[in-house]
């Protein structure tokens, strides 16, 4: 049974597929290349759900970066967030004086997104700039402007690439949306 097929049933429709996620990807790499020639910089991928991403991003840059990873927690195994930030792994490194690009999967309400760039700003980072593969503009509480945005969705609970519920669906290729009976247990 293909990967596909053991998910067909809690997935209620592929939102973007694997190829158009690995092409935009690549695109926003080759402006990552041109925007940081010359550069250093650290890229930090937030963990567990820009696994995928990051990976995908990196092979397709063709500069050398400096790579750590951040665990945050906002929603545990939850749809909706909980409203405050947990710092469950931070960096092994001193950020002063450093380009930043942090890498995440998605931007919902912003709340994440904003506690880091207050967070790296207040460790003096040189400059801090964000590549969400996705991005819920109309769940925005708190302003929050990515720099790199891979797809705008809708306010759909999605899953794949990366991105879970429960813990499950991250190895699904593709972004999908959700049959909402699986987190609402129906």
């Amino acid at each position: 049974m293909g990967l596909s097929e053991y998910y067909k049933d809690d997935i209620e429709r592929v939102l973007i597929s694997q190829t158009d996620l690995n092409n935009r990807i690549g695109e926003i790499a080759m402006q990552l290349d041109k925007d940081y020639k010359g550069k250093n910089l650290l890229v930090i991928g937030i963990l567990k759900g820009a696994i995928f991403t990051i990976t995908n991003l990196l092979e397709k840059m063709q500069k050398n970066v400096d790579l750590d990873f951040m665990t945050l927690s906002s929603y545990g195994d939850k749809v909706r967030s909980s409203g405050s930030i947990k710092l469950v792994m931070d960096l092994d490194r001193n950020v002063e004086n450093t380009n930043i690009l942090i890498v995440e999967d998605i931007i919902d309400t912003g709340l994440t997104m904003k506690w880091l760039l207050d967070y790296l700003y207040k460790k003096k980072a040189a400059s801090v700039e964000i590549f969400t593969l996705l991005e819920k503009k109309e769940g925005h509480k708190h302003f929050v402007n990515p720099k790199y945005v891979g797809f705008q969705i809708p306010n759909e609970f999605v899953v794949g690439f990366g991105l879970d519920y429960g813990q499950y669906y991250r190895n699904v290729p593709y972004i999908g949306v959700l049959k909402e009976g699986v987190y609402k247990g129906e």
